[in-house]
């Protein structure tokens, strides 16, 4: 079966398992640690950035999108391809991602963390007026869009929690519980033991 080396804590990787987990897709979850990657992640993968997914044939997908998009194209049960804004999965990839960096991690970055935190919630407010008028991004029910986003979102509600659930953004806040709440984010961040070559 297909191979997913993957770290549990990193959003590219958490939208991935959810990907596969949903598509039904059976595969096998390789947990690595960031600090010490396995030589087999590595010879797959030569950039060496969880998630790397390896197919039966030996081929690799190492970009997460990718792999979501190839879990759903091979069985997609509740649709999630119909939710497909690949737009605004982008400006969040790249815009909200550059912002969630440099205020989570300021002197990494040189930054000053109230300017990105500001064009972060500035960057939320699309999802806000979006989520006015449905519970999920693209539609009623939780779509690929929704589920490439919401890690990025997790992460940066959880840099200083109480000052995100004072923003006026409700509708965000509880997509975000929503998704945190569900069976499916639960069964992707079960805690996985260390993969070892040997096992």
């Amino acid at each position: 079966m297909p191979i997913l080396y993957s770290f549990r804590r990193c959003p590219y990787a958490m939208r991935a398992r959810m990907a596969l987990l949903v598509s039904g897709v059976p595969f096998e979850q390789r947990e690595v640690v960031l600090r010490d990657k396995p030589a087999a992640m590595i010879a797959a993968s030569p950039k060496a950035t969880v998630p790397v997914l390896v197919l039966e044939d030996g081929a690799v997908i190492d970009e997460s999108m990718d792999i979501m998009r190839w879990a759903l194209w091979r069985h997609d049960p509740e649709g999630w391809l119909a939710g497909d804004d690949a737009a605004l999965i982008a400006r969040f990839d790249d815009g909200f991602k550059h912002h969630l960096d440099r205020y989570k991690y300021p002197d990494r970055h040189r930054a000053d963390p109230s300017e990105h935190r500001a064009a972060g919630l500035a960057l939320l407010g699309e999802l806000e007026r979006r989520l006015a008028t449905s519970a999920h991004l693209c539609r009623k029910t939780r779509a690929l869009t929704d589920i490439a986003i919401l890690p990025f979102v997790r992460q940066f509600a959880a840099v200083d929690r109480t000052w995100f659930d004072a923003q006026p953004i409700p509708c965000v806040q509880d997509w975000l519980a929503r998704h945190i709440a569900s069976p499916l984010f639960d069964q992707a961040m079960l805690r996985v033991a260390r993969w070892a070559p040997t096992d």
